[in-house]
């Protein structure tokens, strides 16, 4: 029913840690960034930002021509809509939901992604660049703890999507230059969710899909991530 468009990054674990949640049945298609397979003209109909990951509904809720969508907080809201689960149907409880996957996607995402790029991936480690992103890096886990402190799971006492969003880029805590042991109410959680049979099933996966362990290994694999701009967009692999 579900085409997934997937490798194994953060972004790429929120949307199978929802399949396997909602039990929905789903293809996955390995695209491999670090060969590039994110310029292929069919991969590109679908995600014209060419990044991962994309989703082809064929089966949608009206009925229709299938729904192809990028971007893994719209991929979320979608699925949660589409099955009724994993967000409230109700105005106050949606609302939390919606605000805390926003945070996500503004905040945590981009700044903890900024930090493993100047503290892992980077040919040059630039002192200023890594203290700047590992520093906000810390300042959102301790928002986030903070929040955790009088609930299970960030919306409520429900799990939801912001969860799901939230949870795969704080599995690579250390190397972000973090200590769950700073954080206590988010180390509950964040252990709480890696004991769900969902989330164990997701990330087993990615092991089958992409055994080697996640990074930069060639010249070639940097160039390819790192080196990107609108002429090499517009360059379509076939």
């Amino acid at each position: 029913m579900i085409d997934l468009y997937y490798w194994t990054t953060p972004n790429g674990h929120k949307i199978t840690l929802f399949l396997e949640e909602a039990g929905l049945d789903y293809t996955i298609h390995p695209i491999n960034i670090g060969k590039g397979d994110q310029f292929g003209a069919e991969f590109l109909a679908i995600a014209p930002n060419n990044r991962i990951p994309a989703i082809v509904d064929q089966a949608p809720a009206d009925g229709g021509a299938p729904v192809s969508l990028f971007e893994s907080g719209a991929i979320l809201l979608y699925l949660a809509e589409k099955t009724g689960q994993f967000i409230p149907a109700d105005v106050q409880g949606r609302a939390e939901v919606l605000q805390w996957l926003f945070w996500q996607m503004g905040g945590l995402g981009p700044m903890a992604g900024q930090n493993h790029h100047f503290s892992r991936y980077a040919a040059e480690k630039i002192p200023y660049a890594i203290d700047r992103y590992v520093k906000e890096t810390n300042r959102l886990y301790g928002v986030l703890n903070k929040r955790l402190a009088d609930r299970p799971f960030v919306a409520g006492a429900a799990y939801s999507i912001a969860d799901m969003a939230i949870y795969p880029w704080i599995v690579p805590y250390e190397a972000q230059g973090q200590d769950l042991n700073d954080f206590p109410h988010l180390k509950r959680w964040f252990a709480a969710i890696a004991e769900r049979p969902a989330t164990v099933r997701a990330y087993e996966k990615a092991l089958e899909i992409n055994p080697d362990a996640p990074g930069i290994r060639t010249e070639e694999e940097r160039r390819i991530l790192f080196g990107q701009t609108a002429k090499v967009t517009e360059s379509t692999k076939n």
